[in-house]
C-alpha cells in the first residue's frame, strides 16, 4: 500500500512540475501552445498576446491575427533590438508559419496587440479569442492572464 502511495505522490508532483506552457489547443493543422496576456492598468486601452503557433501540416499558413470582444482590434506586431533601441512595427501582411514548423510570439519578439481595450485585463481574467489564418481555419483560445512571462516563471 506504501508503494501504491508513493507512485500516486510522485505522479502528482510530476503532473505539478509540469511546465506552465503545456495548455495547447489543436483545430485541423494548427497546434496553438500556451495562449496569454499580461494584466493592464485600467487607463490603458491596449493589450498584448503571447503564445506558440505550430504547423502541423503539408503546406504553409499565414497567420493574420484574430478578433475579441476584449478589445475592437487585434493586429500583429514585431519587437526587435536596433541601435540598443526597442522598435516595435506592425506585420500587417500576417506572419507565415511554414510546414511543420512552429512560430514564437513572445515578449521582445512578434506578438499581439490588443488594441481598444474595452476594459482592463485583470489577474486571472481569460481572455477569449479567434485566431485567423490564410490556409487553415480559425482556432479558438483563451488568453490566460499571467502577472510575469511564465517562461521566467521557476519553482
Amino acid at each position: 500500500m506504501t508503494s501504491f502511495r508513493n507512485l500516486v505522490a510522485a505522479a502528482l508532483i510530476g503532473v505539478a512540475a509540469l511546465p506552465v506552457s503545456a495548455h495547447s489547443i489543436s483545430e485541423g493543422d494548427i497546434t496553438v501552445t500556451h495562449p496569454w496576456t499580461r494584466p493592464t492598468p485600467p487607463a490603458v486601452s491596449i493589450g498584448v498576446g503571447y503564445m506558440a503557433i505550430s504547423n502541423n501540416g503539408k503546406t504553409e499558413v499565414t497567420f493574420t491575427g484574430g478578433k475579441t470582444p476584449k478589445a475592437k482590434a487585434v493586429s500583429i506586431h514585431q519587437s526587435s533590438m536596433k541601435n540598443d533601441m526597442m522598435t516595435m512595427k506592425p506585420v500587417p501582411d500576417g506572419l507565415p508559419i511554414p510546414a511543420g514548423e512552429t512560430v514564437l510570439l513572445e515578449p521582445s519578439g512578434y506578438h499581439l496587440m490588443l488594441e481598444g481595450l474595452t476594459g482592463a485585463i485583470t489577474s486571472g481574467e481569460t481572455v477569449p479569442m479567434t485566431l485567423t489564418f490564410d490556409g487553415a481555419g480559425p482556432v479558438e483560445v483563451e488568453l490566460q492572464t499571467m502577472d510575469m512571462d511564465p517562461t521566467e516563471h521557476k519553482h
